[in-house]
């Protein structure tokens, strides 16, 4: 019986099937371009392998080929009815067909199931962990908790798996251990120096301590290797952009929003390529950055397009910012009109608060803006993306010649990111 790197057995007796999924799978966990190719050679080489086309799917989802992942996961479906797959196999179909349908809660449900008796069955436990997993976007409080608490019940089956250890230091960076996620995350790259949410993950925790210019310089220096196709290049490039702002290399930011960053431009998930790009555009002007008015229509543009409906809170949120800066007044009333989920609430007050903001009205800003405070981790998304929030709060403060409430603002909330950012250095000079 065939194996994956994991020790779970696969229902194919081609050699060639097998390494091809291997190779997809260590492709798809690292966040490295190649992971869809790798499983149509699976499939090619077994047009009767299960899991093949199941990894297919996952691989065409994560990259937003909603029609693709579907016909792949179709297919699966049907192989699973066959006599010989086995029990784990059957229910790793049965998981993520509710994944690639849409339908969140009950995969969550069936994958919590599925990995409590499966513990290594890693591309069922993938989809339950980081920021922007089942738990990430449940839009429930203490999802940041919940998430490390998840993976460590998966601890002991995975080791120094470079992997897990990338997850889970990533889960404790989001619940305040740095100290912690260091050593996990220099083990997870011992593991896989080439991996991209390793990388990305060591990223956060300079970005966490205030490292600016070791941050900056690491994941510089790693990108340039990075294959511009994969999953995780537009974000990097996001991180590599919001360092160039801070230490002043403005030049370099631009010119990596213009490259990499900005809708029909970026390579990367749908969902990265909009919020990083308005992310970007809102903490250069907080930073003191001209606005750019073409950049946020394309923005307010795009995220119409792709992401027609709501219930998707962080992409909400970040749409709402780009139809309120570039006055796109009907979109941004469809967001709040139609805001859904257990996170709706939040997307409501966020949505409000950005169209005070564009119309300068900075009391209702931060009126709105302060509530949110309390809980906007339930919009999704690590804790340096939601740093656009606690700004906007500082710049607002400033707006209005607060600047000791808002340095005290900043050392409450992010004392580390006091003496680095735009934003924290206008408050404190």
């Amino acid at each position: 019986m065939m194996e994956d790197r994991y020790g779970n057995s696969l229902t194919t007796t081609s050699g060639s099937a097998r390494d091809a999924y291997v190779e997809g799978v260590d492709l798809m966990l690292g966040g490295n371009y190649g992971a869809e190719e790798a499983f149509q050679r699976a499939i090619t080489a077994d047009d009767g392998f299960v899991l093949g086309y199941v990894a297919a799917a996952r691989a065409a989802q994560i990259m937003a080929k909603g029609a693709a992942a579907r016909e792949a996961m179709v297919r699966a479906e049907a192989l699973a009815s066959r006599n010989g797959i086995s029990s784990r196999e059957q229910g790793h179909v049965a998981a993520m067909s509710h994944l690639i349908a849409g339908n969140g809660a009950a995969a969550l449900q069936a994958m919590r199931a599925h990995v409590g008796d499966h513990p290594r069955d890693v591309l069922i436990a993938q989809p339950c962990t980081s920021v922007f997993g089942l738990i990430g976007f449940s839009g429930l409080p203490g999802r940041e908790a919940e998430q490390l608490a998840f993976l460590d019940v998966l601890r002991p089956h995975y080791g120094d798996d470079w992997w897990f250890t990338t997850a889970y230091a990533f889960a404790q960076v989001e619940v305040g251990q740095i100290a912690k996620s260091i050593e996990t995350i220099e083990r997870s790259l011992g593991g896989n120096p080439n991996s991209a949410h390793g990388a990305h993950v060591r990223a956060h925790i300079y970005y966490e301590n205030g490292e600016t210019g070791a941050g900056y310089r690491y994941i510089s220096d790693w990108r340039e290797g990075y294959d511009k196709r994969a999953p995780l290049h537009c974000h990097i490039s996001w991180h590599v952009a919001l360092w160039a702002l801070e230490t002043g290399d403005v030049g370099r930011a631009w010119q990596l929003v213009e490259d990499d960053i900005q809708p029909k431009h970026a390579w990367g998930p749908p969902l990265n390529v909009l919020t990083d790009a308005a992310s970007f555009l809102m903490r250069a002007e907080l930073a003191g950055e001209p606005r750019r008015e073409d950049l946020w229509r394309r923005v307010s543009d795009y995220a119409v397009e792709i992401f027609p409906n709501t219930g998707i809170a962080f992409a909400d949120v970040h749409a709402a910012l780009a139809h309120a800066i570039a006055g796109q007044s009907d979109a941004l009333e469809k967001v709040i009109r139609d805001a859904k989920g257990p996170a709706g609430d939040c997307v409501i007050k966020a949505s409000e608060a950005f169209r005070a903001f564009a119309d300068q009205k900075w009391d209702e800003a931060l009126a709105h803006l302060v509530p949110a405070m309390a809980d906007h981790e339930r919009i999704g998304g690590s804790r340096a993306q939601r740093d656009l929030l606690e700004f906007m709060c500082v710049g607002a403060l400033l707006r209005l010649g607060r600047g000791d409430e808002a340095e005290r603002f900043l050392l409450m909330r992010r004392p580390r990111k006091v003496a680095s950012h735009p934003v924290a250095g206008l408050a404190i000079n």
